[in-house]
């Protein structure tokens, strides 16, 4: 967990070290942040990715990787974080504070035992001294945090207009300051919710019988709305997620 004072800033921080006798590829569905990992062999900044995002490690190695909040890409970014969705910068192409000496600090920091908790403690103090340079978070990050968490907090949100007047906005300025923070659209926003929602649901054993339901849980008109949606960001169907599960 990040420190109270940079709560606005960050959602969380997770460290792995790995140690693998072949490549092994992982792959998720991002969150609507930005996200900020430095690895033994490289430091990056990523902006949203609209797919599944994928990382394959290999051999030894570790990672310190930052969750940004919504209202963090842009001020670290310095300008609209869509400009970089469904790509990344190395952390030297940030503007302003010395991101390389962050990066010296973490290695330094895990060179020796990457495994200990002290090396995580201090690759996160390094992390949160460099972040405290991006604090105060102006009045609209906070505003589009709020909205986010409410967005991710209730299912029953379906529609931009319930978006809209949650932000005391017209839709189109709306549109603009998710566009800025996020890089990506208000009604994005709200299809994300609805496929981490599904992954939870057909992580949980949902089978294929019950697809019918889920759509409509999640907000859907039918199931075909649902699987073209699910289909085009995870490259499966539903029913065939479900059944991957059931292999593992």
């Amino acid at each position: 967990m990040p420190s109270p004072h940079l709560r606005d800033l960050v959602e969380r921080y997770w460290i792995p070290v790995w140690s693998l006798p072949e490549p092994s590829t992982q792959s998720t569905l991002q969150h609507p942040v930005c996200l900020v990992v430095v690895s033994n062999t490289y430091a990056r900044f990523y902006g949203v990715v609209r797919g599944r995002s994928s990382v394959t490690l290999e051999g030894d190695g570790w990672a310190v990787g930052t969750m940004l909040t919504p209202a963090a890409g842009r001020l670290v970014l310095g300008r609209s974080v869509a400009s970089v969705t469904d790509t990344h910068l190395d952390l030297g192409q940030l503007p302003g504070t010395d991101a390389d000496a962050l990066v010296a600090q973490i290695r330094r920091a895990m060179a020796d035992d990457p495994g200990s908790p002290r090396a995580h403690t201090d690759a996160v103090v390094a992390t949160e001294r460099w972040l405290t340079a991006y604090l105060p978070v102006d009045d609209a990050g906070l505003l589009v945090n709020d909205l986010v968490a409410w967005v991710r907090d209730h299912p029953e949100v379906t529609r931009v207009d319930e978006l809209a007047r949650r932000a005391g906005l017209g839709e189109r300025a709306l549109q603009r300051l998710v566009e800025q923070r996020v890089g990506l659209s208000p009604k994005w926003l709200i299809q994300r919710r609805r496929l981490h929602d599904a992954v939870v649901a057909l992580k949980a054993g949902v089978g294929p019988g019950a697809l019918a339901d889920l759509s409509i849980r999640l907000g859907y008109a039918d199931q075909a709305h649902f699987t073209r949606d699910f289909r085009a960001v995870t490259g499966l169907t539903p029913g065939e997620f479900a059944r991957d599960q059931l292999v593992r």
